[in-house]
């Protein structure tokens, strides 16, 4: 920009009537700043309770997760697994039976997601960290322990690590129609209750992880499986494996990552950032109202000396832009101070928790936070936007006053 320009900027902004038109500016920097902050935080938290969700159910699920394409379990052979273990980057391959149950402890029962994994599940060292009691094994010689989640230990109130009373696992058989032996309609197995683990409310309360040949007796699956757990080799990329699995097995086989396990929830968890970020734009918009109002005051109030500057040479281009870039000077510059609001209290968020979770059963004490480079710049893009659609109007208005002094 010239020199021109800016004494001409500043001869017009010199000569207002300060009180009332500069009041109305410094309302819409603060506006515009709060709502600026307020989306970056809201943002940020969102993208903290992605993280969050993500570890914990990392935490109990594969990194990569086999099923079949069509149908709840398919048939798997030593073929099958050795095909898949030399793979480059596999590293463990669990085989998994996950089915629904029937749980009985004492005089309490409850339906359960049964889920038996071969003996290397313990290998993946998923869940050592969230064992809450008891010692993390599925069997020790020939007999069975079962690791149940702690929603499940308190609701049957099952006492881990006591022999004295074991867990019935009972499972609906899928029989022909007139039998008359009740004791085929259904299967049962006892097995101790080994561990209890507390991961997140979803899995603490539904599920019970058993060996896999024990599941195999009560379930009667036989050589089927319902999935395949991988872990991959430390060093390799998940993404690369998993693009290497679906080339080898074809498409009898879906081959899913951590994202894809759980595609609906994260998927929601965008949608509602997505409209989060919508709301939050119009509430910046409306902030941004007071920007117009205090530019068209000061169009209509400078009418005069527009056409002194017209007189002395300035065309309306010129007239047009210095609106412009008050408009862009007082947005960007609230935009600026909010983002540098919202970045500092997230950061005080991280370091010391300031807002809490409310519940002392929560996973973390205070709300997640994590920023984000694509938030600031996607913030102040909208800002950009917003400026320019509300100073051409008043800025058009000025630059007319130009052209009637023309005539």
């Amino acid at each position: 920009m010239s020199l021109e320009f800016f004494i001409a900027r500043k001869y017009l902004l010199s000569t207002r009537k300060k009180n009332f038109i500069n009041i109305i500016s410094i309302l819409s920097l603060i506006g515009v700043s709060v709502s600026a902050a307020a989306l970056i935080i809201v943002l940020s938290v969102f993208n903290g309770l992605g993280d969050l969700l993500r570890s914990l159910n990392n935490s109990f699920d594969p990194e990569i997760k086999i099923e079949a394409a069509q149908g709840k379990s398919f048939p798997v052979d030593r073929d099958l697994i050795a095909k898949i273990e030399a793979t480059e980057g596999v590293s463990i391959v669990t085989e998994v039976i996950e089915d629904y149950a029937y749980l009985r402890y004492r005089d309490a029962n409850q339906v359960i997601t049964l889920k038996g994994v071969s003996d290397n599940f313990i290998d993946q060292h998923r869940i050592d960290d969230k064992i809450v009691a008891g010692e993390l094994k599925l069997t020790d010689g020939d007999i069975n322990y079962a690791i149940i989640g702690r929603g499940i230990q308190y609701t049957l109130s099952v006492a881990v690590g006591d022999n004295m009373f074991p867990l019935q696992v009972y499972y609906i058989n899928d029989v022909k129609s007139g039998t008359l032996d009740p004791s085929r309609l259904y299967s049962r197995q006892i097995i101790l209750p080994g561990a209890a683990f507390s991961i997140v409310q979803n899995f603490d309360e539904n599920y019970v992880v058993v060996p896999l040949r024990f599941a195999q007796e009560l379930l009667r699956y036989d050589n089927k499986r319902t999935a395949l757990e991988i872990k991959t080799t430390a060093g390799h990329n998940i993404l690369t494996v998993q693009q290497q699995l679906k080339k080898i097995l074809g498409g009898q086989f879906v081959v899913l990552n951590h994202e894809e396990q759980h595609r609906d929830l994260y998927r929601l968890l965008k949608m509602e950032k997505l409209f989060t970020f919508l709301a939050l734009s119009v509430l910046l918009g409306i902030s941004a109202v007071n920007i117009f109002f205090s530019l068209m005051m000061l169009a209509l109030d400078k009418k005069k000396d527009i056409s002194i500057l017209s007189a002395l040479g300035a065309d309306g281009a010129r007239i047009k832009k210095i609106f412009i870039v008050e408009g862009a000077m007082i947005a960007l510059g609230g935009a600026t101070l909010g983002i540098l609001i919202g970045g500092i209290f997230c950061l005080l968020q991280q370091q010391f928790g300031i807002v809490s979770m409310g519940m002392e059963t929560s996973v973390t004490a205070g709300y997640p936070v994590k920023m984000q480079l694509a938030d600031f710049i996607s913030t102040l893009a909208v800002v950009s936007m917003l400026t320019f659609l509300i100073s051409w109007r008043p800025a058009v208005l000025a630059a007319r006053s130009v052209s009637v002094h023309n005539l």
